[in-house]
């Protein structure tokens, strides 16, 4: 079956979110997206009001984490994970506990600029290439997808939602056997996604740094 789900969402429980779970659920709704993974920043705290607020959709489990040189989605995280580690350690982590990883935004002004080197001896799942924070997005996200291609790695996308307005305007079209989370994260890893999305809008833009 195909899903379309946004990978990357923030929560109230992320320091710089502000979305609640109601505002995710109706939000998805309205676009016709099947569900969504929770990852808020260092904090598994907002998987189980999101669960219990999905109303039928999919609400996949996990966290992003900080680490030296890049910021990694967890999916199906246990426990919280230690930040400011090198980024093969927090994949061993994160691989240790059952999860997958997924490096966020690998490239972005003005922060994130992805070590090749270092992301290739971290043993990752997946890379985030379509991500509708980014800018310009174009040309990110063909950066994005130069290192997954680089890397011989599945492509993902989320929207990296912190305000309502830009819930789902990216999104990964999966390939999955079945609708539960193992189905669904067994088919990212063997790479049956394809991203999807658009970038957010000035506005957008605007109201997400004003607000923080």
């Amino acid at each position: 079956m195909k899903l379309k789900l946004d990978l990357h969402v923030h929560t109230v429980h992320s320091i710089d979110g502000f979305n609640t779970p109601a505002d995710i659920t109706r939000r998805l709704r309205e676009q016709g997206l099947d569900g969504y993974a929770v990852t808020d920043h260092d904090t598994l705290e907002g998987i189980r009001p999101a669960a219990e607020n999905g109303d039928g959709l999919i609400v996949l489990p996990g966290l992003e984490v900080r680490a030296r040189g890049a910021h990694i989605l967890a999916l199906q995280p246990t426990e919280p994970i230690p930040q400011n580690l090198s980024m093969a350690e927090t994949v061993d982590i994160i691989h240790g506990q059952g999860a997958t990883a997924i490096i966020a935004h690998p490239y972005g002004l003005p922060r994130s600029w992805v070590n090749v080197d270092r992301a290739r001896e971290a043993a990752l799942d997946a890379v985030e290439v379509a991500n509708s924070a980014q800018v310009p997005y174009g040309i990110i996200k063909g950066l994005n997808e130069r290192l997954a291609n680089k890397l011989g790695l599945p492509r993902t996308g989320g929207s990296d939602s912190h305000i309502p307005e830009t819930v789902g305007r990216a999104y990964t079209i999966i390939e999955a056997q079945g609708n539960d989370d193992d189905s669904i994260v067994e088919a990212i890893r063997k790479g049956r996604t394809m991203p999807k999305g658009s970038p957010i809008s000035i506005t957008e833009r605007i109201r997400k740094i004003v607000i923080k």
